[in-house]
């Protein structure tokens, strides 16, 4: 398919590069964890651009033009965005366009994903259908960019070939990105060297500086090895070898694989770390496309061998390589080079990260070999499992729970509630009640606020467990702004009086027995609960009445050993979901994300064969501490019927 304007630069004058006197829109973007490179907005980009123009070889603090960007700052000498809460690096690349095409004319062309929000496209796949709305073409197939979906303009809505899945598409115009006129450079590669000035001596500047500076040392190292050790046949053809990498620190080669001369001259240019997950292209190498230049110099040789390896910010961002369909391969790290992760190190800081990598790079610097590699990735599931092989768990009746809404309770008279639970005081102590912060011998706060028949406001009761006194109008607001289920709890010890429920969305919960063993449990088979709730409109009892919830990774799979302190905390967490307790509608304190269905303080382990995420086993306290978890709900051991 032809897709004019879309970003594809050609080959010009031997090098995939434009012009140099020609307008060029620019976009940057970062490469995520897909291999996908994800444009900057119009905004982001025209503060890069300024930076630029001021320090080419600054720092970028995108908070200062997005907030919800705060934590990452861009660096121009490496090219690549660091995040400054969890050290993770992230490869950018300062793209060009026609100004005729989309980001010219700030057009924007957004997807709708699950939750009800936009998602832009890939700046490519923006200008392709751009450039086919333009033309009045009634659909457009995302095929040939490797995407299996068809796009229809008339209906504006995004069709998934294989699921027959639609969603809604929109365009939308924004600020027109940058617009850049005359020379327009070959890459990305910025000088070594220090910046002009007095360097920031805040914490954030320092880890900055530190990072730039052991990059600046690989560069230095690595151009070294590559003007002084390459010669070879200017005439001579191979293959060139892209390796993109999606690693913490990708982008940046902390090791370089050996290229030798082989009977038909074919060579390898690794691009990016030592990482155990790679993306390779093969391209034909010529002296058509490549002359030989101080810039690109010839690689083969028949005796010498090759550690040429271009960085990321020299290539990653090159025109004439980045719109490339990417196969996935497996890399090999080289014999007695140590593997440092950089991810789920021991400790619970989260600057762990970006000193691990920053000692990678400063061993590297040093001519020591170091690869930095991601962590192994936890165990979240057993091995497969036939449904005959999952059992009822024993003295437990039953497979399956469901709560519906008929499951809902009514609220009761507030007044009924307080009363139930307290005895009135006649003669009141000289103390506040700490709902309303009066003195007890006053009348309540809420007086002229609230009016209950039968309860005045100077009335004070103390509930019957704990001891606490309060206003009785006290207690009835409390009641009022709370789920209204027919209990109460003690705002002072938390004790609950009656039965506390939850405002858990409808679902399901089953669980069985599998025949596998948790680690640190090996004489014991594992019970394995899975909860399933879909997503729906809140009601009354939510925080947002009316609107859409979402419902984001379920089926949860958890795990307990099948022991007998394992199928007693089954039990209550069974009385749990019936209270509609484990679960509850609010902000996902993982993702940010609002109105989602989330954990409701009562934790669960979701790992079944490691505990790299703090969710897994072995976890000797766990049993004894969602014991306690479940008693501060109101569900104790003392529920369970012998």
């Amino acid at each position: 398919m032809a897709r004019p304007g879309s970003g594809l630069l050609v080959p010009v004058n031997g090098m995939g590069y434009p012009p140099q006197n020609l307008a060029r829109v620019v976009v940057w973007e970062w490469l995520n964890e897909h291999g996908r490179w994800r444009p900057y907005s119009a905004a982001v980009c025209h503060h890069i651009e300024n930076v630029m123009k001021g320090d080419a070889r600054g720092t970028v603090v995108l908070g200062q033009v997005d907030a919800q960007l705060s934590p990452y700052v861009i660096d121009l000498q490496s090219m690549h965005q660091f995040r400054q809460d969890t050290g993770t690096m992230r490869p950018v690349q300062r793209n060009f366009y026609e100004p005729s095409s989309a980001p010219g004319k700030g057009v924007v062309w957004e997807w709708e994903n699950d939750n009800g929000s936009w998602t832009p496209y890939d700046m490519e796949i923006c200008v392709t259908i751009q450039n086919a709305y333009e033309k009045q073409h009634p659909w457009l197939d995302l095929t040939s960019l490797g995407f299996c979906y068809l796009i229809d303009f008339n209906s504006m809505s995004q069709t998934n070939r294989q699921s027959q899945r639609k969603r809604r598409l929109r365009r939308r115009m924004d600020l027109a990105y940058p617009l850049i006129m005359g020379s327009i450079p070959k890459s990305q590669s910025w000088p070594v060297g220090a910046s002009s000035g007095h360097p920031c001596t805040c914490q954030q500047c320092i880890l900055v500086n530190s990072t730039r500076a052991a990059s600046n040392a690989i560069l230095a190292s690595q151009r070294r090895k590559l003007y002084g050790g390459t010669a070879g046949n200017p005439g001579a053809a191979g293959t060139l070898t892209v390796v993109r990498q999606s690693n913490t620190f990708a982008g940046t080669s902390l090791w370089s694989p050996t290229s030798t001369s082989s009977g038909t001259n074919n060579n390898n240019i690794s691009v990016g770390g030592g990482q155990a997950k790679a993306e390779q292209v093969q391209l034909p190498v010529s002296s058509a496309n490549f002359p030989r230049s101080p810039v690109m110099p010839s690689l083969s040789s028949a005796h010498v061998h090759h550690a040429f390896t271009i960085n990321g910010q020299n290539n990653l961002n090159r025109p004439g390589t980045q719109r490339l369909s990417m196969g996935t391969a497996r890399g090999a790290i080289p014999p007695g080079v140590p593997a440092l992760p950089v991810k789920n190190l021991t400790g619970s800081g989260p600057v762990h990260p970006a000193l691990a990598g920053m000692t990678g790079i400063l061993m590297c610097a040093a001519g020591l070999p170091v690869c930095l590699t991601r962590a192994p990735k936890p165990i979240l599931h057993p091995p497969p499992i036939n449904k005959s092989d999952m059992k009822p768990v024993p003295g437990i009746n039953g497979m399956r729970r469901k709560t519906k809404k008929k499951h809902l309770r009514r609220g009761k008279n507030p007044e009924d509630v307080v009363r139930r639970y307290t005895e009135k005081i006649k003669v009141m102590p000289d103390e506040d009640c700490t709902i309303c912060m009066e003195r007890l011998v006053m009348s309540s706060g809420y007086e002229g606020v609230l009016q209950h028949k039968g309860i005045k406001p100077e009335l004070v009761g103390k509930l019957g467990k704990c001891g606490h006194m309060y206003h009785l109008l006290c207690l009835v607001a409390m009641y009022n702004n709370g789920n209204k289920d027919g209990s109460l709890q003690c705002p002072t010890c938390k004790t609950i009086y009656g039965e506390k429920t939850g405002t858990q969305p409808p679902g399901k919960m089953e669980y069985h027995v599998i025949p596998h063993c948790l680690p640190g449990y090996p004489d014991s088979k594992t019970i394995r609960i899975v909860y399933d709730i879909p997503a729906g409109i809140q009601t009354n009892e939510h925080p947002n009445p009316g609107k859409k919830f979402s419902a984001r990774g379920f089926p949860r799979h958890c795990y307990l050993p099948d022991n007998e302190k394992g199928r007693k905390v089954l039990k209550l967490l069974i009385m749990a979901w019936d209270r509609r307790l484990i679960f509850t509608i609010g902000t996902s304190s993982t993702t940010g994300e609002s109105d989602t269905v989330v954990w409701n303080e009562i934790h669960h382990k979701t790992e079944f064969g490691s505990n790299l995420t703090g969710h897994g086993y072995p976890d000797p306290n766990y049993l004894d501490n969602v014991l306690t978890e479940l008693s501060a709900q109101g569900v104790g051991e003392d529920n369970l019927k012998d």
